[in-house]
């Protein structure tokens, strides 16, 4: 029977603290160098040629690690900032109360400007700036898509040698890495690489500007001079190679099957907030964050009335702040199974 999570006093102060950090970053221009870079790495490989993509983890997974059991990737917003993430991540897992048994992953989307900053080998993947958060490919080495790299981490947690007691992987990103998350939960190949080994799959969806939506509806009224509202990242035409395995209806169907938590900051309601996709694709979805998630979960159940796998979680007082939400005990309980969150999850 789960309880209700108990965070001691002084780690909430350390979240509020190191919180409000996150929550000034989140504003700071991202069109500049980052100022750390993961210190593992992981080889991407498709046809389209190969490339090394950043990240942090918790465990070396080089080795068998049996003692794991459950997998948590965690990815960056649009600063690129997974060493904020990562630290993030760090709290929410000593929150957690299980370490020994839990993996945490951070990976790092780099854009071009950070390779010759920071003296980076050729081979390490670099995009345009934001273009990663829709699964567009890489500048360089090799045109690989955002969901290829994501694939890649899931292959390597999908070798049972390493990993032979894995049962739950949780994809969770928060803002720009929200972004990145609901789009590769509709056409990732996660179920394939993991779903065949019996192990579950969640995708956490934080506080993101924008959502890929399946028709041309909007909650907002159509915007004059905006013929392209409903092309990718916001609708299907113009998508990606990655995303044209299947037609959009299938990879709906899919979707509506998966299990999704829409995680909502209840005070991520400015619709001026400087990191804010002011769009005119974006602002059809809804005047700020908030109101774009709670639409698009609507939008979800009236196109899915017997939909059961997805909920939208909220969390009371945080606005647009990725340490909030995660260290937030709802955040725990999406991506530990760990304690509860305050009130029941909306699903219809």
């Amino acid at each position: 029977m789960q309880t209700k999570t108990i965070v001691p006093p002084i780690f909430l102060a350390l979240c509020f603290a190191v919180g409000n950090v996150h929550a000034i970053d989140e504003a700071a221009p991202n069109k500049r160098p980052v100022k750390a870079i993961a210190d593992s790495r992981i080889q991407v490989s498709t046809a389209a040629g190969n490339g090394m993509l950043p990240l942090y983890l918790s465990q070396d997974w080089s080795k068998p690690q049996p003692e794991i059991t459950r997998a948590v990737l965690v990815f960056h917003g649009r600063l690129r900032d997974a060493d904020v993430y990562w630290r993030s991540a760090q709290k929410a897992l000593a929150a957690s109360g299980d370490a020994q048994h839990t993996l945490m992953i951070v990976p790092q989307f780099l854009a071009d400007a950070d390779i010759p900053a920071h003296h980076l080998p050729d081979d390490v993947l670099h995009w345009q700036w934001e273009s990663w958060m829709g699964g567009e490919n890489a500048n360089g080495p090799a045109p690989l898509s955002s969901f290829d790299a994501i694939d890649a981490i899931l292959a390597q947690l999908s070798d049972r040698k390493r990993f032979p007691n894995l049962k739950d992987v949780v994809v969770a990103g928060h803002s720009g890495g929200a972004q990145v998350v609901q789009r590769y939960a509709v056409v990732g190949k996660a179920e394939d690489l993991m779903g065949r080994l019996g192990v579950h799959i969640r995708y956490v969806v934080a506080n993101p500007s924008s959502y890929l939506y399946f028709s041309e509806y909007r909650p907002a009224p159509s915007a004059p001079g905006c013929p392209q509202f409903n092309q990718w990242k916001y609708g299907w035409p113009g998508a990606p190679s990655y995303a044209q395995m299947k037609t959009p209806q299938a990879y709906e169907d899919a979707y509506a099957a998966r299990d999704v938590v829409y995680l909502l900051g209840t005070a991520d309601t400015n619709p001026n907030h400087p990191a804010l996709d002011k769009s005119c694709s974006a602002e059809m979805q809804g005047p700020y964050r908030y109101a774009r998630g709670s639409s698009y979960f609507a939008y979800m159940q009236q196109r899915h009335p017997q939909m059961t796998t997805q909920r939208l979680e909220r969390v009371e007082g945080v606005g647009h702040d990725g340490d909030g939400m995660f260290t937030s005990a709802c955040g725990l309980s999406v991506l530990f199974d760990h304690g509860v969150c305050e009130q029941p999850a909306e699903r219809k």
